[in-house]
């Protein structure tokens, strides 16, 4: 996973943290925080990508529990193929049986993956710094279950 994550933010360090040491640590932050969210992709045996799901945060900007997707690569050499799409269909799929909101931070400049939310129907909402902070309501129906 290091790997991937490290591979994901070639020519975008500002954004992938500090190294394989910071990558390590912050994935096991993830693992920790958000096990049953923590969702991988594979082609054959091979690992090509993941996303953090989080049905539990605490969101400051909100000021109540949201989802977020804490972390989301598909390794570079794998994009293209929809595996990306299945990532994010199974997350969405998973925090819309518990939230009715679902925030992530993006990169100011990471356009291809805010264009890739978009679609989702996520929208920019916040700024701080570098980072876009992007949210997506879910609504519930008249039987209250979650409406993707």
């Amino acid at each position: 996973l290091v790997e991937i994550y490290m591979r994901g933010y070639e020519g975008m360090r500002e954004y992938g943290g500090e190294g394989e040491g910071y990558a390590k640590r912050y994935l096991r932050w993830c693992w920790n925080k958000a096990k049953d969210g923590f969702f991988v992709a594979k082609a054959g045996e091979e690992i090509v990508g993941f996303i953090v799901c989080d049905r539990d945060w605490y969101s400051r900007y909100e000021g109540r529990i949201v989802g977020a997707i804490h972390e989301f690569v598909v390794d570079k050499k794998f994009q293209g193929h929809g595996i990306g799409h299945m990532l994010m269909g199974k997350c969405l799929e998973y925090l819309g049986k518990y939230n009715d909101r679902i925030e992530l931070w993006v990169g100011e400049k990471n356009y291809n993956a805010m264009r890739f939310y978009e679609e989702y129907l996520f929208r920019r909402a916040n700024r701080s710094g570098i980072w876009v902070r992007m949210v997506r309501d879910l609504r519930k129906d008249d039987k209250g279950s979650q409406q993707l």
